[in-house]
C-alpha cells in the first residue's frame, strides 16, 4: 500500500513540473466546477439542447471574431450570451421546433466555415475551439476563465432560488409570481457563459462532456439537491483532471479522455439504476 501511494505521489509531482500541465490542471478544474454547477441545473430543467444549440452558435462568433482581430472567446461569449437571451426570450415558442432549430444550427456552422475561408490561417484555432486544446492554456487565459467562472457562479447564486422553484414546480412559481420568463432568459445566459468555458477545455462539440455527463450522473446517484450539486461539480472536475492524467501518459487527446469518462460514469450509474429497480416495476414494463 504504501509502496503504491509513494508511486502515485512521484507521478503527480513528475506530472505537474511542467507548466503547461499546472496551467491545464487549473483551468480544467475551474470550467469543471462551472460546467458541473450549471450543467445541474440544465440536466433539471430538460434543456441539455441549449448546451449544445449554444456552443454551435458560439463557434460562428468564434471565428467570426478572430476575422475582424478580436480574441475568439470574446465573439465566443458574445454570441452564446446573445443567443441564450433569446431562445429565453422565445421560451415556449421553441416547443416543437427541431427542424427550424437544427436549420439554424447548420447555419451557425456554415458561417463559421465561411469566415475560415477567409482567414485560413485561423485553422489551428478553429480545431482547438471545435475539440479544445486545454494544453494550451497560458496564464492570461486562466485570469480571463477564473474572472468568467466567478461572473457565472455568482449570477447562478443570484437567481438560485427562483430558478429552484420554476425548475422543480413551474406552475406553482408562475401562480406565485415568479417571472418564469426572466428566469429562464437569465439561466440561459449564464449556461452562455458556461459554455463559453467549457468549451477552452474540451471544445464546442464535446461541450456535454462537463455540461451534461457529471450532472445527470448525479442526479441517478443521489436525490437531494445540494448534494446533487456538490457531486455534479466533484465528479466534472475528477473526469476533467483525471483525464488530463491519462493524455499526459498515453499522449492521447485530452478531450478525448474526458469525453470517455464522462459517458463511462453516465453509464455506470445509469446500469446502476437499473439494477436497483423492483422486481414489479420491471415486470410492468414491456420487453
Amino acid at each position: 500500500m504504501t509502496m503504491v501511494m509513494t508511486t502515485t505521489i512521484t507521478t503527480i509531482t513528475t506530472m505537474l513540473e511542467y507548466d503547461f500541465m499546472r496551467n491545464a490542471f487549473i483551468a480544467a478544474g475551474v470550467a469543471a466546477v462551472v460546467s458541473g454547477l450549471v450543467g445541474y441545473f440544465l440536466v433539471l430543467r430538460g434543456q441539455t439542447f441549449a448546451g449544445h444549440a449554444l456552443g454551435h452558435i458560439g463557434f460562428a462568433g468564434a471565428t467570426g471574431a478572430v476575422l475582424i482581430g478580436v480574441a475568439s472567446l470574446w465573439g465566443l461569449v458574445t454570441f452564446t450570451v446573445a443567443a441564450g437571451i433569446v431562445m429565453g426570450l422565445m421560451g415556449d415558442r421553441l416547443s416543437g421546433r427541431d427542424v427550424a432549430i437544427g436549420v439554424v444550427l447548420a447555419l451557425a456552422l456554415g458561417f463559421g466555415l465561411l469566415f475560415l475561408h477567409y482567414y485560413t490561417a485561423f485553422a489551428t484555432q478553429a480545431t482547438a475551439l471545435l475539440f479544445g486544446n486545454v494544453l494550451a492554456v497560458d496564464g492570461a487565459m486562466i485570469a480571463t476563465l477564473i474572472g468568467l467562472g466567478i461572473i457565472t457562479l455568482a449570477a447562478l447564486a443570484a437567481i438560485m432560488r427562483p430558478l429552484i422553484f420554476a425548475s422543480l414546480q413551474p406552475e406553482l412559481a408562475e401562480a406565485k409570481g415568479v417571472p418564469l420568463r426572466f428566469i429562464s432568459t437569465a439561466f440561459l445566459a449564464i449556461v452562455a457563459l458556461a459554455v463559453s468555458e467549457s468549451a477552452q477545455i474540451v471544445g464546442i462539440l464535446l461541450v456535454f462532456s462537463l455540461m451534461v455527463g457529471p450532472p445527470a450522473a448525479a442526479q441517478r446517484l443521489v436525490t437531494g439537491l445540494w448534494s446533487g450539486m456538490g457531486l455534479s461539480a466533484a465528479l466534472a472536475l475528477a473526469e476533467a483532471w483525471l483525464g488530463l492524467a491519462i493524455a499526459y501518459y498515453t499522449d492521447w487527446p485530452v478531450s478525448f479522455c474526458i469525453a470517455t469518462l464522462s459517458a463511462l460514469g453516465y453509464f455506470a450509474t445509469r446500469g446502476r439504476w437499473l439494477a436497483r429497480r423492483t422486481p414489479v416495476a420491471a415486470a410492468g414494463e414491456r420487453p
